[in-house]
């Protein structure tokens, strides 16, 4: 293995890619010098620790994008109910929710292939205008009647959720391999991703359940196609915001080194990968299959316990709890550098679970005050957060090689997106088949918890240990190819001088 690093720092140069700017010339080769001549931190210059830094604020931008256009949908169903009584219906509701998670399956797959075969950047970049040509359908949704309407919605839903999608495997390996460039970064890669990925996404989250309210508010809390149209088109403003920086950005790094565009080993890299590759996607479907239903559905449990609500009341609540996910993915973000990314993991679902059974297992006396059942809830999603949440993304991302990164990237994440949809699906048949809401409520708590356990057992034992440098991950692969008789010659986007 030594020997096989040696011979990769000997072939690093920094390369003649013609549609990079100087700066980022410059960047590389500093990078790759600093790398194979193992130079002090001081010496690799500030150009690019702020290019990694900001290509991770970017992810993260992205990605808060998502998770605000995935949680509108849910705050606006009420209003559709009063807007449109003649078109909505239960399998239109189930559509709206499922078009932007499906599409999302889709788009985690088409840009987890794409973005190893032709670089980091034209995914990107791709991916965003597919979720703004969908929010912009989505907005701006009409029909000859109710149902027309709706259906132009998701279909304009499900555009922007291939968008999104595909923002997962690109945000996620462009944070990765951007917190790989500098030591000082890498030292910090596990909270600046968990910062970029989960955190990002559950910001847009309770972001979504603010500009609900905030909108509300502006129309004197009645229900009216501005606010939903608004709401929508909101969703658009991040992602052309950050379109004009991803024209402009350099593929990492890693890529540049060791990228493989043609005659793609498969059947070697599933030989060697096939439990890292369960392991990450087993654990991210079991992380949403329980967090998102109750994240989706926290406005709707609230309501049903406090029955007199109002709708302005039920979404504040359930933004009161979504909150909660914040310091929950800080919390891990900090604790995957300290103790590890599979520990991080495995901590975390063990105690969600944990939790998830004092709940379902004491729901009467809890709820009877209704402030500590809030608290509790909102713990209960924190710790979510706090292992599975943050640790799916970097542990999908760290397990595998440069050359195959987005393609198991995401895989796992549309098998995570997968059990998300069959969680919403089935979070409601749960609940109403047991006798009371009371009764359904502890249903849906403990086998959310049971989920959680399992996830657990998962995480300890099909996902590995990984070192903090990418690079040796790479050479370990190479030098897996090499002995089985695989060419290398052609490995990297940049040919070498």
């Amino acid at each position: 293995m030594a020997q096989t690093e040696k011979a990769l720092e000997a072939k690093s140069s920094p390369g003649t890619s013609p549609d990079l700017s100087a700066s980022f010339q410059d960047e590389k080769y500093i990078s790759q010098e600093a790398s194979s001549l193992q130079l002090p931190t001081a010496a690799i210059g500030n150009t690019a620790k702020v290019s990694s830094v900001l290509t991770v604020f970017v992810a993260g931008v992205a990605l808060f994008s998502d998770g605000y256009n995935a949680q509108i949908i849910g705050y606006m169903q009420p209003l559709f109910a009063d807007l449109y009584p003649d078109g909505i219906s239960s399998a239109i509701k189930t559509r709206l929710s499922n078009s932007y998670l499906i599409g999302e399956i889709f788009g985690m797959l088409f840009f987890g292939v794409l973005i190893d075969k032709v670089g980091r950047r034209t995914g990107i970049f791709f991916a965003t205008i597919f979720l703004i040509i969908g929010i912009v359908l989505a907005t701006a949704s009409h029909g000859k009647d109710q149902l027309g309407l709706f259906w132009m919605m998701i279909v304009g839903r499900g555009i922007a959720g291939f968008g999104a999608g595909g923002e997962y495997p690109v945000c996620a390996t462009s944070a990765a391999e951007a917190s790989d460039e500098t030591s000082h970064v890498r030292r910090r890669r596990g909270f600046l991703v968990a910062m970029s990925t989960d955190f990002a996404v559950d910001l847009g989250f309770v972001f979504a359940g603010i500009v609900a309210l905030i909108v509300l508010a502006c129309y004197n809390q009645k229900s009216s196609e501005g606010v939903w149209r608004v709401c929508f088109g909101l969703g658009i403003v991040l992602p052309i915001a950050v379109v004009f920086y991803r024209l402009r950005m350099a593929n990492s790094t890693q890529f540049q080194k060791h990228a493989i565009k043609t005659n793609i080993p498969y059947i070697h890299a599933l030989k060697l990968y096939w439990k890292p590759m369960l392991g990450t996607s087993l654990a991210w479907f079991f992380y949403d299959f329980v967090t998102y239903p109750f994240g989706l559905f926290s406005s709707t449990i609230i309501s049903q316990l406090n029955p007199n609500n109002t709708v302005v009341q039920n979404i504040g609540y359930g933004t009161v709890i979504n909150c909660f996910y914040l310091p929950g993915c800080i919390i891990g973000g900090l604790l995957m550098d300290k103790i590890g990314r599979k520990q991080t993991m495995t901590l975390g679902f063990f105690l969600w679970g944990i939790l998830g059974f004092v709940l379902g297992g004491a729901l009467g006396p809890i709820q009877s005050v209704f402030p500590l059942f809030v608290v509790l809830y909102g713990i209960f999603n924190a710790l979510g957060e706090m292992g599975p949440g943050v640790a799916t993304f970097l542990c999908a991302a760290e397990s595998f090689p440069t050359p195959l990164r987005g393609h198991y990237l995401g895989f796992a994440a549309a098998v995570g997106k997968a059990g998300a949809a069959i969680g919403t699906e089935v979070f409601t048949p749960i609940q109403d088949s047991f006798a009371n809401t009371e009764k359904g409520q502890q249903g849906v708590f403990l086998i959310g918890a049971a989920f959680a356990m399992v996830g657990g057992l998962i995480a300890w034992f099909f996902i590995p240990d990984k070192e903090r440098d990418l690079e040796a991950e790479d050479a370990r692969f190479k030098a897996y190819l090499e002995e089985n008789g695989f060419d290398t010659s052609c490995y990297g986007e940049v040919q070498v001088r």
